[in-house]
């Protein structure tokens, strides 16, 4: 997002004041703030409440500085589009700021991130962190632009009293696409008030759209290339399993086993899913994150106190029951510093604060992540912070990570349209499937594609 002349550059700056709060670097005169941007919903306070202690002990620490924090009420999508704005202008970058990991390489490619190497070498803690947790703030270049707060797997979460009652016992495990639909259909048959297997589509949940629903398809087909192929390094269209995934959404929804196309569009049905649907029994199954936990644990957003008796986890199946047997997608969310802070040292060390083996020990359990940090791995309290630690961490050795790529963002809201042409019944799987080819060819050309 590069200002194209003085009156653009003058116009985003403006918005992203708006969208800000005016969070500058210079807040504070001296250079003795710290600002620190990231995203609060009632849904999601457990990073707020990370972000005061980290507060806290950092001003506890250097004495005189200020940690500026700016919490920004917006679902995922809107948080990462005034982010964007603010950090298009040194005047409205934060110093610190809260970032998805699939927006990492796009933003070093624009030279909004500070890179972290040197400070690195000086952080001894950095060598507690895993490997898929270093990696994930790395750019094109090989350096490390972010730090990772924590990771999570996707996996199928069911509520055991409704496949009870359509006879399927628990535990459950689909071993294949066909199995989910036959599930469905015995929850249909047997309680026609519950929704039997909803899974996200649509653009209006965004990520949470492919992360949650789309890839665990996509991924699981015998096509095998997914969205990308990294042999060649080219963008994957003409693919079959594309198309495959695209007609079991249109099958769970043209037969009424997902909720109807309007809820599917709302941003904020995963509201209704943790605190209404599965609480009530009035949902069977659908797809979530490790973290759902954290949603109805004590102290979370929609406490329900029954969900460790009540809700089971399956892996989500490949098409046809072939290896390895199951589908998974990472991701996870990571601290980065602007390239235009004036605070480069200060704005380092709050990150380190915020990711001590204390507070990320904190952290992923009361936000149910998996843990980057090996010393956090292996605590008791993380190993038995909830009862399904253990199943969503297996998980991880049949999962995928969305491709580490400047033009993933622009593909993914191209997927997304798919899924909602079809659940809407605008378009056929193919048709659909034929217009996210041209979409993807329109924003890498010809070259960048190879056909699956």
């Amino acid at each position: 997002m590069r200002a194209r002349t003085v009156v653009t550059s003058i116009a985003t700056a403006a918005v992203a004041a708006l969208l800000l709060g005016g969070c500058s670097a210079d807040d504070g005169g001296n250079g003795d703030t710290v600002t620190v941007v990231y995203a609060k919903t009632d849904s999601f306070e457990v990073l707020d409440t990370l972000m005061k202690t980290a507060k806290k002990e950092f001003e506890a620490s250097h004495e005189g500085i200020t940690v500026d924090l700016q919490p920004i009420t917006a679902t995922d999508d809107d948080y990462k589009t005034r982010l964007q704005l603010s950090l298009a202008s040194p005047d409205t970058a934060p110093d610190v700021f809260y970032e998805d990991t699939f927006n990492v390489r796009s933003d070093v490619e624009a030279g909004y991130l500070l890179k972290l190497d040197d400070k690195l070498a000086e952080w001894d803690d950095w060598q507690m962190f895993d490997e898929a947790g270093r990696n994930a703030g790395r750019g094109e270049d090989g350096g490390t632009y972010a730090l990772p707060l924590g990771t999570d797997t996707r996996v199928i979460w069911y509520n055991k009293d409704v496949l009870e009652k359509a006879g399927i016992a628990a535990p459950w495990q689909p071993e294949s696409w066909d199995d989910i639909l036959a599930a469905a259909a015995a929850i249909t048959q047997s309680q026609p008030d519950v929704v039997p297997f909803s899974m996200y589509a649509g653009t209006g949940t965004g990520e949470g759209t492919v992360m949650q629903s789309f890839y665990e398809l996509l991924y699981g087909t015998g096509d095998g290339t997914g969205l990308y192929d990294d042999a060649s390094g080219k963008w994957v269209v003409g693919s079959q399993g594309f198309i495959d995934s695209l007609t079991f959404l249109q099958t769970l929804y043209d037969e009424g086993y997902a909720v109807s196309p309007d809820q599917a569009l709302d941003p904020n049905v995963w509201q209704a899913v943790f605190g209404e649907w599965f609480p009530a029994g009035t949902l069977g199954a659908t797809v979530e994150g490790s973290y759902t936990p954290s949603f109805w644990a004590e102290g979370g957003s929609y406490p329900w106190p029954e969900y460790a008796d009540t809700m089971g986890v399956a892996l989500f199946p490949t098409q046809d029951g072939q290896e390895p047997g199951g589908v998974s997608m990472s991701g996870g969310w990571t601290l980065a510093a602007s390239a235009q802070t004036d605070v480069p040292d200060l704005a380092f060390d709050f990150m380190t604060t915020v990711l001590s083996k204390e507070n990320a020990l904190w952290y992923a359990v009361n936000n149910a992540q998996i843990a980057v940090r090996t010393d956090v791995a292996e605590d008791p309290s993380y190993l038995e912070s909830n009862p399904f630690v253990g199943a969503v961490t297996d998980a991880v050795s049949v999962t995928h990570f969305r491709p580490a790529n400047s033009d993933y963002p622009k593909i993914s809201v191209a997927a997304q349209q798919a899924t909602e042409a079809v659940i809407t019944g605008q378009q056929s799987p193919a048709e659909a499937a034929a217009a996210y080819d041209d979409a993807v060819r329109e924003i890498v050309g010809d070259d960048g594609v190879t056909t699956g």
